[in-house]
């Protein structure tokens, strides 16, 4: 019979989680316009990093970049936007649109990747800090506030300097960079420990195990959603500025902040569109990423998505509903 129950729940949630997307796509589009434009530029972030070339996936070296991003035109030096390079050259006779290209797709893993490293330790660290409580939650939050307290540049500077530089170095840097983000997981974690549900989880018998899996994760998924989609832009405009000032990914790799900095500056006068595009792409890139985590956020948070005598204009909606059927049971009455 449990198995049955089960099953049944089971087919239930399947055939809510597309009817849930869908209606998070719509109320998207009908009440957060910037958040539809930060998607679309998120998505051709993606995109970008994805069809730059595709020989990384075992196909054939084409895509949407003209240029390898390492390919040298020496005659070509500091030429400006033209039919033949639309983005100009640096100066060492590189095509700046397919250096561009080829940085997003650097942006889309670093960011993917430490975003979502960082999340998850975060969550870890603020969920069991939260749940067990007592003199463990008073070492782990004393050690957090300590991390905080240090700038969080310094702590990248210093950690690159002693592990190296890489794409995996940088990822493990950057994301240790959130931990300070655990405090909101723990907040929740000592509301939900507290609930009625868990209290009669344990009142039956229910393990540990059982509370955290079917209990404190599940109501944990909307913050840490909005944690991840409101902090990929800070890790993408943390990893130029380890590239601008030199700590970043080795040369010749792409990165929209080694672009803007490094021997860009010695040619900035002469040839100011090094700097700009780049710039420009990364101003998009952190826009984008900022708008749609604000959106989800708004669309998500309970507290900031409404409900009956809520915020917003998916609150006012629930409340005209709710107000239009008591009227309608009144004139039955």
């Amino acid at each position: 019979m449990s198995q049955a129950i089960d099953a049944a729940q089971s087919a239930a949630e399947e055939t809510r989680r597309p009817r849930a997307a869908v209606s998070f796509l719509k109320r998207l589009f009908r009440e957060k316009p910037l958040g539809v434009v930060g998607l679309a530029l998120v998505v051709l972030l993606f995109f970008s990093g994805i069809f730059a070339d595709l020989g990384w996936m075992g196909l054939p070296n084409v895509g949407l970049a003209p240029y390898s991003y390492k390919e040298v035109h020496v005659a070509d030096r500091l030429t400006a936007p033209c039919a033949q390079y639309p983005l100009g050259t640096d100066g060492a006779g590189r095509d700046q649109l397919s250096r561009i290209i080829y940085g997003a797709r650097i942006s889309m893993i670093v960011g993917v990747a430490a975003t979502a490293l960082s999340t998850v330790i975060s969550t870890v660290i603020g969920l069991t800090s939260g749940f067990i409580g007592g003199k463990f939650d008073i070492i782990v939050q004393r050690f957090v506030d300590a991390w905080i307290c240090f700038p969080g540049l310094a702590i990248f500077l210093l950690l690159v300097s002693l592990i190296g530089r890489g794409v995996p170095q940088l990822i493990f840097v950057l994301s240790i960079g959130g931990i300070g983000g655990s405090r909101g997981s723990r907040a929740l974690a000592f509301w939900i420990k507290e609930s009625v549900y868990v209290e009669a989880t344990r009142a039956i018998g229910g393990s540990t195990t059982r509370i955290v899996l079917r209990h404190l994760l599940p109501n944990v998924m909307p913050m840490i959603v909005v944690g991840f989609s409101m902090g990929m832009g800070g890790v993408i405009l943390a990893e130029s500025s380890l590239s601008f000032l030199g700590f970043g990914l080795p040369p010749p790799i792409p990165s929209w902040g080694s672009m803007i900095g490094g021997p860009s500056r010695y040619h900035m006068q002469r040839a100011p569109w090094i700097p700009l595009f780049p710039g420009f792409a990364l101003t998009l890139a952190v826009y984008g990423v900022n708008m749609f985590g604000d959106a989800v956020r708004d669309l998500l948070d309970p507290r900031l998505r409404g409900g009956v005598g809520g915020m917003g204009a998916y609150g006012m909606e629930q409340a005209r509903k709710a107000l239009r059927k008591r009227q309608a049971r009144a004139e039955k009455a």
